[in-house]
């Protein structure tokens, strides 16, 4: 029999978190986000759930093509934009909108031949400094880019830095406004944060762009939970345990002895490690559900094995189910950003880390 652990996305609490979003901010139009292969659950597990979406925002050719291929006719957005001008072929022949953030990109556009003009998204760098125009030079942007027979038209967007902290979004919000006043075109704001925290302030924004919270992990734990959003885990990760020890009082677990049994105490072994995706720095007491009772983690995470304390659910043992984050039985669930707050980081990165050797099924 195979491994015993598994991947499951919930294409009910993908479209459950997607209209959460649209509450937020009902005046607006919502991209469902899935760049970086939806964010690890694969674009076509999750387009099931997603297609109440008004458009698709994704990084690259390939997720565009493969969008287009599971029968989506709506608008697709490249974030990015393009990387060469051959790729403005491929946004004529597929019908892709794409940001535009630098000259290069409008040069390229000057250079393409087409019949055909393209919708473009002209990105203001407000205070992320990461991509677009500054705001001194946004609006000689935009005047090139209506200048040319090649764009159709045109619309108006940036980023926020700080919408999931105190800071907030009003001051990049203002210097939006100010440096994009009186030019037509429809405006995108609004990633998860900034759509669930401050969705009433961005009543000018006729797109939003949530990420994160479509897939169930709110975006500024540990302020605020997944709970508090109404948001719903969309990837369970769940094993079994494959052997049963039992400790006596001043007994290690694991490389480098970094948990001593302080009295004797049974504890599991589950079929999951790093290289499964499961993060490496998880100290003990990482929380986990056993058979749907909360737990915790004992040593260090191996490549393939973790240690889990079996004293809470007496009635565990061989074959028992884990889950490391997700959905447990009993209805009992185990938010993703404990776990990467265990581990120093961000539910982000370990659905994006999800190892290729896990097998994944989809959950209606």
């Amino acid at each position: 029999m195979p491994r015993p652990i598994l991947a499951t996305i919930h294409t009910d609490a993908l479209a459950h978190n997607l209209a959460r979003a649209r509450r937020a901010t009902p005046d607006a139009r919502v991209w469902a986000v899935v760049k970086a292969n939806a964010y690890g659950h694969g674009i076509e597990r999750a387009y099931a759930g997603l297609r109440a979406a008004d458009g698709f925002a994704l990084l690259d050719l390939d997720e565009a093509q493969r969008v287009r291929a599971l029968g989506w006719r709506g608008p697709v957005l490249l974030l990015e934009g393009v990387f060469e001008q051959r790729d403005l072929e491929l946004c004529s022949r597929l019908d892709l909108w794409h940001t535009v953030h630098c000259e290069e990109q409008i040069d390229m556009l000057a250079a393409h031949k087409t019949n055909v003009g393209q919708r473009v998204f002209l990105k203001m760098n407000s205070g992320m400094n990461r991509l677009g125009f500054a705001p001194q030079r946004y609006r000689s942007a935009w005047t090139r880019l209506n200048a040319l027979p090649q764009v159709d038209e045109i619309s108006l967007m940036t980023h926020f830095s700080d919408a999931d902290g105190a800071k907030g979004v009003q001051e990049q919000m203002a210097l939006f406004a100010t440096t994009t006043q009186d030019l037509p075109g429809e405006r995108t704001l609004g990633n998860s944060a900034a759509t669930l925290r401050h969705g009433a302030a961005l009543g000018g924004s006729d797109w939003v762009r949530p990420g994160i919270a479509v897939y169930g992990s709110a975006p500024d734990y540990p302020q605020h939970s997944a709970d508090f959003w109404d948001l719903q885990p969309t990837m369970t990760l769940a094993a079994k345990i494959i052997a049963v020890q039992t400790l006596q009082a001043g007994d290690s677990v694991g490389y480098g002895s970094s948990f001593v049994a302080p009295a004797p105490m049974r504890i599991g072994v589950v079929a999951c490690g790093y290289a499964d995706g499961y993060p490496r720095l998880c100290p003990t007491g990482t929380p986990v559900l056993i058979d749907g009772v909360r737990s915790r983690t004992l040593g260090r995470v191996s490549m393939d094995m973790i240690a889990v304390d079996l004293e809470p659910v007496a009635q565990a043992g061989f074959g028992s189910t884990v889950t490391l984050w997700g959905r447990g039985p009993n209805g009992a669930t185990l938010s993703i950003d404990e776990i990467a707050a265990s581990a120093g980081t961000l539910g982000y990165e370990l659905m994006c880390a999800l190892a290729a050797r896990v097998p994944l099924e989809v959950s209606p």
